[in-house]
């Protein structure tokens, strides 16, 4: 995607130079593959507008590109961390064990998750208890859990076609999959009575530990071939579609609006995926977006603090602005966002 030079006036913050001394003078960035879309637009505007080199973005999921920033401080370790959820207590911990103390969270707006398949295939009209039954691996049958013995839709729920189960998911180290986890599989456990009979055999010493491990059951998925992890982005999910037109995929939002001439979209809980549809907070498989900078090198990596405001900017990350148009979701409170990252506000810090 090319871009015509923004004004000068969109452009005061970059009224800067790329003076600073560094080993390294281009900023690298990891992580989500649905944040990749927005990253790698906001890189190229900011090569074409600032005196910094274009940025190096790269994807891997959220969990890899959160390893990749938490490994240390330096010019041989990531700067930013893209991630389509928020960073976890884990990971932060992790992070400081190796140094990185400061980190500044930054709220770019809103995804949702979609389900679609070939655009010559069946319409669908999903719950999550519809992908629970698909996926799981084990399910309720007269009252006891077994083995998912469900093969095509039509065994999953008698209103689908007798088309075979196929489903492409996101691999374990994207963000994606345990939005897809949580708001899907675990909601459509419960929604079947399953999670109660886990966790009325759940193993543990304490109540708490006893609903983890019913909640770790619950999100067990098969392993008979049906569900299939993708661990690249989602050009290898539809991939998977293009050559098993039974296949359903999950993907971010903005991706299949980029590939409505592939993929048809299946609706979740009666509501039809869309940016207006998430804004208000209808479609119940939506989720924020992230990216987190490392505050120890701004002012060492050149271009690092004016990347990050750049990206959230009113004209970059804004309703009219470019990102809106690939399909973001543009966040309500962008302001609050813009003045913390101006402020360097890091994470624990009193808001």
């Amino acid at each position: 995607m090319s871009f015509v030079k923004l004004t000068a006036s969109t452009l005061a913050i970059a009224a800067v130079s790329a003076t600073a001394a560094a080993a390294r003078d281009q900023v690298q960035v990891a992580g989500s593959s649905t944040v990749l879309p927005y990253a790698s637009i906001v890189a190229e505007a900011f090569g074409e507008n600032f005196d910094f080199p274009t940025p190096v973005v790269e994807s891997g999921g959220s969990s890899a590109g959160l390893k990749r920033f938490c490994e240390g401080v330096g010019e041989n370790t990531v700067d930013v961390a893209n991630a389509s959820r928020k960073i976890k207590d884990k990971e932060i911990k992790a992070c400081a064990e190796n140094g990185v103390t400061d980190i500044i969270e930054v709220r770019i707006g809103y995804d949702g998750i979609v389900f679609a398949s070939d655009i010559q295939g069946e319409t669908f009209e999903f719950t999550p208890t519809d992908w629970f039954l698909a996926l799981s691996d084990k399910v309720l049958v007269d009252g006891a859990l077994v083995a998912n013995p469900n093969k095509t839709w039509a065994d999953v729920n008698a209103n689908f076609p007798a088309q075979n189960l196929a489903a492409y998911i996101p691999g374990t180290k994207h963000g994606t999959r345990e939005v897809f986890e949580d708001k899907v599989i675990l909601a459509g456990c419960e929604a079947t009575g399953a999670f109660d009979a886990f966790l009325a055999g759940a193993e543990g010493d304490t109540d708490k530990a006893k609903h983890k491990a019913a909640e770790k059951a619950c999100i067990a998925l098969r392993t008979d071939g049906v569900s299939v992890d993708i661990d690249g982005d989602y050009t290898e999910t539809l991939a998977s579609i293009e050559s098993n037109k039974d296949g359903i995929g999950v993907f971010g939002l903005s991706f299949y609006e980029n590939n409505t001439d592939k993929l048809k979209v299946a609706t979740m809980s009666g509501i039809v995926p869309s940016t207006e549809s998430i804004a208000t907070g209808e479609y119940p498989v939506s989720r924020p977006l992230f990216f987190y900078v490392k505050k120890a090198h701004i002012g060492v990596i050149p271009g690092l603090k004016e990347y990050a405001e750049f990206f959230i900017a009113d004209e970059i990350a804004g309703s009219d602005g470019p990102l809106a148009e690939y399909g973001l979701v543009a966040d309500p409170e962008l302001a609050d966002t813009q003045e913390a990252v101006a402020a360097e506000q890091v994470l624990g810090a009193n808001m």
